[in-house]
C-alpha cells in the first residue's frame, strides 16, 4: 500500500519516527494497542511504540517530563493538568476522542450484602449513618465526574456525605476484596471482573449516566504537537483509521485475544471479549447487550474532539469545587482541542468530520447539558462543593 505522506510533500513527513505512546490496562486502549498491531502506524510513516503504564499520575507525569510523546488519557485529567490542578500547570492538547461508554460504578461485595444495590438505597445507607469510602480513578478525571453525577443525582454530596480516593484501574477490584474501598468507578473491564468473580455488583453504567459520553483521548502536551505537527497529524490518521475498524464487529474477537496478553490488559479473553462486544452481566445472573455499548469510531462521532464535551468537564469541576474560579468555559476548550490537527488527519484518513464543535445530551436526572447555556447550568443543580475536593488520596497498594 502507498502511504499517504509519501504522496505529500517531503516537508509534511514526520519529524519523528517513533512515538512512545502511554495507555493504561483498560478495554478503551484498544485502538493504541491495535494501531501498532495492525501496522496502520506504518500507513502514515510513524512507528507507535505502546508504553503500558501503572496510573494515570503516571501518565500525566511522563506527558510533562517527555517520556511520553503522547497517551491514552482521562478526558477530564487533560484539562486538570493544563489549569495545574493537583499538579504545575502544563499546557495541554487533546487531539481526538477514542472511545465513548465503556465505564461503570460497581458496588463492593460486603456492601451490597447489607442491601445498597443502587443509587438511592446508597443514599439510605448514608442517611443512616454508613461511613462510606468510595474510589475512582484521578481527582480531574472521568471517573470521578461520573461519581460524583451519579451520588448527586440521588441527593448524596459527594464531597460532604462520602469519603473518596484514588485507586489505579487495575487495583480496584483487590481494593474492594480487601475492604479498602466499599464502591468503584472504572472503565472496563474491572467492572465485569469484579461482578463475574461475585465481588461486587455494576449498580450503574457510565452510558446510563450520559448516553454516548466523551471518554478517553488521545492527549499530548502543546509544546509536543508545536514542535511534531506532521508528527501529531500522522498518529491522529493512524488511529483514526484504527478506530474505524475497530468499529467492525467482526474485528473484535482478535483485538480481545491480542489485549488479554501479559503486556496489554493481562486478563482473560472471554471477559475481554465480553466487554467488546457490549455484554453486561451482574452477580445475580443477568445478561444483556448494553444499548449503547463500547464505540471507538462512529462515522468519526467518537473520534472527533467536540469543544462541547470538554466545556461540561470544566463545568464539572466548578461544581465540585475543583476550580474555584469560573472559567471562559469555551476559551480554555477551544485553546486545549486541536481540531485544526484533527480535520488534517481527517483528510489525509478519508474520515469525515461533524459540521459542528457543539452536540447536546440529557443525562440521567433529566438535566440537558447543552454548551451554549454553559454559563447558567450549574445553576439547575442544588448540590454543590463546599470546599475543594481532594486531588492526593491515592491508595496504590
Amino acid at each position: 500500500m502507498t502511504s499517504p505522506l509519501s504522496r505529500r510533500a517531503d516537508g509534511d513527513a514526520p519529524e519523528l519516527d517513533t512515538v512512545r505512546l502511554g495507555f493504561i490496562p483498560l478495554v478503551d486502549c484498544a485502538t493504541v494497542v491495535m494501531a501498532a498491531e495492525l501496522g496502520f502506524d506504518r500507513r502514515y510513516g510513524i512507528r507507535i511504540e505502546p508504553v503500558r503504564q501503572a496510573s494515570w499520575s503516571m501518565v500525566r507525569d511522563g506527558l510533562a517530563n517527555g517520556s511520553l510523546d503522547a497517551s491514552h488519557a482521562l478526558y477530564g485529567m487533560v484539562y486538570g493538568a493544563h489549569l495545574g490542578i493537583g499538579s504545575a500547570a502544563t499546557p495541554m492538547s487533546i487531539l481526538m476522542g477514542l472511545n465513548h461508554n465503556g465505564q461503570g460504578i460497581t458496588i463492593g461485595k460486603s456492601l451490597a450484602e447489607q442491601g445498597v444495590r443502587d443509587g438511592w438505597s446508597m443514599a439510605r445507607a448514608v442517611r443512616d449513618g454508613a461511613g462510606l469510602t468510595l474510589a475512582h480513578t484521578f481527582a480531574t478525571g472521568t471517573h470521578a465526574m461520573w461519581l460524583a453525577y451519579w451520588l448527586a443525582a440521588h441527593g448524596i454530596d459527594p464531597a460532604r456525605d462520602v469519603d473518596r480516593v484514588v485507586v489505579p484501574p487495575p487495583r480496584m477490584v483487590a481494593a474492594a476484596q480487601e475492604g479498602l474501598v466499599h464502591a468503584f468507578c472504572v472503565g472496563e473491564p474491572w467492572n465485569t471482573l469484579a461482578a463475574q468473580r461475585n465481588e461486587g455488583i455494576i449498580a450503574c453504567t457510565s452510558q446510563a449516566i450520559w448516553p454516548d459520553h466523551p471518554e478517553k483521548v488521545l492527549a499530548a502536551t502543546d509544546d509536543w504537537v508545536t514542535r511534531h505537527p506532521n508528527t501529531a497529524r500522522a498518529l491522529v490518521a493512524a488511529l483514526l483509521d484504527t478506530a474505524r475498524y475497530l468499529d467492525t464487529m467482526r474485528a473484535r474477537d482478535g483485538v480481545a485475544r491480542r489485549l488479554a496478553a501479559a503486556d496489554a490488559i493481562d486478563q482473560p479473553y472471554t471477559l475481554l471479549a465480553d466487554c467488546l462486544q457490549g455484554m453486561s452481566s451482574d452477580a445475580q445472573g443477568r445478561r444483556w447487550r448494553d444499548t449503547h455499548p463500547l464505540t471507538f469510531f462512529n462515522d468519526g462521532e467518537v473520534t472527533y474532539p467536540f469543544v462541547s464535551d470538554g466545556m461540561w468537564f470544566l463545568t464539572q469541576f466548578v461544581r465540585w469545587g475543583l476550580l474555584r474560579d469560573v472559567p471562559d468555559y469555551e476559551a480554555v476548550a477551544r485553546a486545549v482541542h486541536r481540531i485544526d490537527v484533527y480535520q488534517d488527519a481527517a483528510a489525509m484518513a478519508g474520515v469525515a468530520v461533524p459540521a459542528s464543535p457543539w452536540r447536546s445530551a440529557v443525562l440521567l436526572d433529566g438535566v440537558t447539558w447543552d454548551a451554549r447555556h454553559a454559563d447558567t447550568y450549574l445553576s439547575q443543580f442544588a448540590a454543590a462543593a463546599s470546599t475543594p475536593a481532594s486531588t492526593s488520596n491515592e491508595v496504590t497498594s
